[in-house]
């Protein structure tokens, strides 16, 4: 009887380690766009991303949309993009890998000299949700950043993109754990295939219906239409009454 109460204590230990080594259960980012000129529905509360310093869209009351753009690799489009932001004085965050620091430091150091900010995308751009240990999450972080400053000799943001928008409660936790404001987003299109891009009748069409009050909007930097109709898209923005903010303004403390 001892020796069974022993195992039983034994089992209820290792099972209690495997849950607690276990990644906890991974989504990717979604959105459904249900009524035009309305924020999206998420597949996530935003009141529980809150808790995890985690945000997806703005204060849905005020005309403000945020510029983020998704910077992979360098295909010839930042420099233009860059161009039209200053046009415009439209402050945006471009989220960074390894290896477009590595390959574009020039452009690099032109997105924070010209007043831009500059979030983590991690290092490798891997999935995330796939990653429970904590060290090697920090590590895909840390990395990025370090890389950064050696090359711009400015400390990197704070805020985190998660690559892909693969996540996990586990993920959040972790980030905010070590300081880190994860960023996901309100107003999207299929903008990133290098080899199948929309037309600008298209990208119109998906972007202008789906705008919306506090939209955190994610364009990517490596598409050649965004980079093409940038400036007549910003220019309907403000025509239609939006200005541009920072996301350092959904986070006081940040200011």
């Amino acid at each position: 009887m001892k020796h069974k109460r022993l195992l039983s204590c034994l089992l209820a230990v290792i099972t209690a380690a495997l849950a607690l080594a276990a990644p906890a259960r991974a989504a990717g980012w979604g959105v459904s766009y249900q009524k035009e000129g309305q924020p999206p529905v998420f597949d996530v509360q935003v009141e529980t991303l809150k808790q995890y310093d985690a945000v997806c869209v703005g204060d849905t009351s005020q005309k403000v949309l945020y510029l983020t753009f998704d910077a992979g690799y360098e295909n010839g489009c930042t420099a233009q993009i860059l161009d039209t932001l200053k046009k415009h004085e439209a402050p945006a965050t471009f989220f960074v890998v390894g290896h477009y620091v590595k390959s574009s430091p020039e452009l690099t150091k032109r997105m924070a000299d010209e007043g831009h900010t500059v979030g983590n995308h991690t290092f490798h751009h891997p999935d995330m949700s796939k990653i429970s240990d904590p060290d090697a999450f920090r590590k895909e972080l840390d990395s990025l950043a370090e890389l950064y400053k050696e090359t711009t000799g400015r400390e990197m943001s704070r805020f985190y993109r998660p690559p892909a928008g693969d996540f996990s409660e586990l993920n959040l936790k972790q980030a905010k754990q070590l300081g880190f404001k994860t960023v996901f987003w309100s107003l999207a299109y299929v903008d990133w295939k290098r080899d199948d891009q929309p037309s600008r009748e298209t990208a119109f069409g998906k972007l202008l219906p789906r705008t919306h009050p506090g939209a955190i909007v994610l364009l990517h930097a490596t598409s050649q239409t965004n980079a093409a109709i940038l400036d007549e898209l910003l220019t309907k923005w403000e025509d239609m009454g939006y200005r541009f903010g920072r996301l350092e303004e959904l986070f006081p403390s940040e200011e």
